[in-house]
């Protein structure tokens, strides 16, 4: 069986539109640590970005104790991606920006605050049902298409050839034996918008072979000669034609890309991540739920879990948590749930804590990976030792 994971690079349109509004939250956090943040007086944030013809809409609620200029953070993020020029689909200096922020609604708030809230804690700042999964298939504990594919399209974004426009995406699809480890990669599809000021006639013909040679590099020994390249399979693919030029782009369209590739059982829940403080459980327990599936498989309690998790506005607790193990845990499923909460602290002010989700810095650099920085928090496996004492596991 063949198992496809797709990925695109920063330069997409959807994910331009994440980066602007995590860049926004990212400048807020760090004006309000100038006046002394804690995470009883943090700011509430849902932030949509809509892309679309060289024109950048703002819209959603924020409330803050400090002044940004969000028109400036956008232009600037635009920018900080290489869309400097009209003629790659996007200019930073010259897009329109439509600013149509509200405040937060006072009856979401009370639920995200301490001090207001009827619970008098900090709440989930709404309902949501929010995925983590983990599989035994790479170091990282990552499905290997999922991996791959992000490889290989960092490995695009950092090439620094400026032929290879910032506009693109791609496609891994693995070969699988019948007891679902993976064999060999069997194609590899690259669409990559071409600025062909950088191009000269004679080196046309060599743009297809670069780009498979950047494949080459990232993909390794998981390629074989029967491996099968596609570059660009309309035939053309015009930088001027791309990001918003060609396509429009909006926050949390790419949560198949963002999280886990759309890996068969790696479900979805919840809403868009990086629009959103982290009292949102769309954002914090997005992490939280794979720190525990990361966790569940690096104790060996299973080589593949998924495991969901469900909260209801205003209320800090997880008001479920199940697992699947898709029958490889050599202990309940139900076993396994029955400790979670015990070991993890899924709280949002847990979350917030234990990730560091309150560093403007982290938001920065979200938009481009979730899982694959081991140096995110919620990529270690410190809990081992916790969950095999509990489940009396050697």
């Amino acid at each position: 069986m063949q198992i496809t994971s797709e990925s695109v690079k920063v330069g997409h349109p959807d994910i331009v539109s994440d980066s602007i509004a995590a860049n926004i939250i990212a400048e807020i956090l760090n004006e309000e640590h100038k006046i002394r943040m804690d995470i009883n007086c943090m700011p509430h944030c849902g932030i949509e970005i809509f892309l679309g013809k060289g024109l950048c809409v703002i819209g959603g609620e924020i409330s803050t104790r400090v002044y940004i200029d969000i028109e400036k953070v956008a232009r600037k993020t635009v920018l900080n991606i290489g869309y400097n020029d009209s003629a790659l689909g996007l200019n930073g200096n010259s897009m329109g920006i439509l600013n149509a922020i509200i405040p937060q609604s006072p009856d979401i708030n009370i639920g995200s605050r301490a001090d207001l809230g009827k619970h008098k804690e900090i709440g989930a700042g709404d309902q949501g049902i929010i995925y983590g999964f983990a599989c035994d298939e790479t170091p990282e504990l990552l499905p290997l298409p999922y991996v791959l594919v992000n490889r290989m399209m960092r490995a695009f974004e950092n090439c620094g050839n400026p032929v290879f426009a910032p506009d693109g995406k791609g496609q891994v699809t693995v070969d699988y034996d019948s007891k679902w480890r993976p064999r060999r990669v069997v194609t590899v599809l690259m669409s990559n918008a071409i600025d062909y000021r950088n191009v000269s006639a004679k080196s046309r013909s060599s743009i297809e072979k670069q780009a498979r040679q950047i494949a080459l590099n990232c993909l390794g020994e998981w390629t074989d000669d029967k491996t099968k390249f596609l570059f660009n399979p309309t035939g053309e693919w015009q930088a001027i034609n791309s990001c918003s030029a060609a396509d429009s782009g909006v926050t949390g369209r790419k949560l198949v890309v963002q999280l886990y590739g759309g890996y068969p059982g790696a479900q979805l829940g919840g809403g868009a991540i990086v629009n959103k403080t982290p009292e949102k459980v769309d954002c914090s327990a997005a992490f939280g739920s794979r720190y525990v599936a990361k966790n569940i498989v690096a104790a060996g309690l299973a080589t593949k879990c998924s495991v969901q998790l469900a909260y209801a506005i205003g209320i800090a607790q997880p008001i479920s948590v199940y697992i699947n193990t898709f029958g490889t845990g050599k202990v309940s499923d139900e076993k396994i749930a029955l400790v979670i909460n015990k070991i993890f602290d899924l709280t949002p002010a847990g979350m917030i804590k234990k990730f560091d989700l309150l560093n403007g810095e982290r938001f920065r650099k979200l938009p481009k990976t979730f899982f694959l920085d081991m140096s995110y928090p919620w990529e270690k496996t410190d809990k081992v030792k916790e969950l095999k004492k509990a489940l009396a596991i050697k």
